[in-house]
């Protein structure tokens, strides 16, 4: 069933940081090792202006690669 770009946002950010806001993430890294955190931060980064530049249809297609994990708790985030 295909997602609203917010929704597919959400989904990506809850399979890449886990529960975790993608900001506090970063300064977690950034915490550990400043240089690791340099690269957290460009990784944030890059995922803001993939998400920003890619269609919804895009986004979509991403997900699928990923539906199993995905999905399988999307009612507990929705």
């Amino acid at each position: 069933m295909p997602v609203s770009k917010e929704e597919a946002k959400q989904l990506l950010e809850r399979l890449i940081f886990d529960k975790e806001r993608p900001q506090d993430w970063v300064q977690d890294v950034w915490g550990m090792s400043p240089t690791l955190g340099e690269t957290a931060a460009k990784l944030l980064d890059v995922f803001d202006v993939l998400i920003t530049s890619c269609s919804e249809a895009e986004l979509n297609d991403v997900l699928q690669t990923f539906d199993t994990e995905l999905f399988d708790e999307d009612s507990e985030y929705s």
